[in-house]
């Protein structure tokens, strides 16, 4: 069997593992165009923390966050264990008047979870402690379990390990040959015959499946995320924080503190920087961390978050197109689903039941 991945980003990343490690012949093809999503996400892990009421979001992102224990022992097996990730835990701030009502909320999900750990109400003190250049007068609700990871560094050691386990990868501009069933994938001159195509191709994903009439309701959606360097600062250990609003600010191992994002539907593919982004990330950066105000601005990233018509993401096979397979749709919860979204799509390409309940993430809804 031959399954051909279109689109190697988190998901389609690992999808193509997934397949090549259960000995499926796999090519992966990637345009990289700029503006990849898992590129330039800023690779928070913390579905307990989310304020939204839709139960079947809420159910695949905590499974995407227990699934990487699964995929961290899978490639530090293959070797590959550089890859960012650490459960360096989150801090929700929040207000003494809401405090006790987000952390019943929170606490009650986190505790159906076993990777959130036993979320607790910390005071402002313990919380700069934790985060020093916080400025948060209020308490803040840890939750130990959330973990933050370098989505390019996880992306690039799935891509690495389906190729030691036999995947292909190719570069270009993939075009799908399908009549009821799939055929093949044109890429430039070649075209490589298959059995299954996932279509993983993010914010791009309509250029690809409109040609076959498959409508997939997925648009880009810019994201500026700023990367700040304190040097000198020990910032391994420091915890994702997490205001009221969209924003947030995390930390890695190098100094380095990153600070997002936006959220811009109207942007198109439009790849640039701009000077009200970057003035609405670094304002509400500072409002929260004003200890952040001497960092030295290290680069700005852009990425386009595939957003689709709800905020669960796009999974599931096309009837109509045996053996056509759509992972997509995971806007801004592409690095928490993704290795998972993607290994539904392996099973889904395989002919293997998904394992999960799919009628809620129907790609053509």
């Amino acid at each position: 069997m031959r399954v051909v991945v279109v689109g190697c980003g988190i998901a389609g990343a690992a999808a193509g593992y997934d397949l090549a490690r259960n000995g499926v012949d796999v090519v992966m093809v990637d345009s990289r165009v700029p503006g990849r999503a898992t590129s330039a996400g800023a690779g928070i892990v913390c579905p307990w923390s989310s304020r939204t009421d839709d139960e079947d979001w809420y159910r695949i992102a905590v499974a995407g966050a227990e699934h990487y224990q699964e995929l961290l022992a899978a490639l530090a097996a293959d070797g590959e264990t550089d890859l960012g990730y650490r459960q360096v835990g989150a801090l929700c701030l929040v207000s003494e008047a809401e405090a006790a009502e987000r952390l019943r909320d929170v606490a009650e999900r986190a505790a159906k979870s076993p990777s959130a750990g036993e979320v607790e109400l910390v005071s402002a003190r313990r919380a700069r402690d934790l985060f020093p250049p916080l400025a948060h007068d209020g308490p803040a609700i840890h939750i130990p379990g959330a973990a933050r990871l370098d989505g390019r560094s996880v992306r690039d050691a799935m891509t690495r390990a389906a190729v030691r386990h036999g995947a292909r990868l190719t570069e270009g501009t993939a075009a799908i040959d399908a009549d009821g069933a799939v055929r093949g994938v044109r890429v430039g001159d070649e075209f490589v015959g298959a059995d299954a195509v996932i279509a993983a191709a993010g914010a791009w994903s309509p250029r690809l499946l409109e040609p076959l009439g498959v409508r997939v309701r997925v648009a880009p959606q810019r994201g500026q995320i700023v990367h700040l360097r304190l040097p000198g600062a020990r910032t391994a250990d420091w915890p994702v924080v997490l205001p009221e609003s969209h924003h947030y600010l995390l930390a890695f191992d190098d100094s380095r503190v990153v600070v997002g994002a936006t959220r811009e539907d109207d942007a198109g593919f439009d790849h640039r920087v701009t000077a009200a982004g970057l003035a609405q990330v670094l304002a509400e950066a500072l409002s929260v961390a004003p200890g952040l105000a001497g960092a030295t601005h290290a680069e700005t990233r852009v990425g386009f978050r595939p957003v689709g018509p709800d905020i669960r993401p796009s999974l599931g096979a096309v009837p109509e197109i045996e053996g056509l397979v759509v992972v997509n749709g995971l806007g801004a919860s592409g690095l928490t689903v993704g290795p998972y979204a993607g290994s539904i799509a392996a099973r889904l390409a395989r002919r293997m039941e998904a394992g999960i309940e799919l009628s809620p993430y129907d790609p053509l809804r």
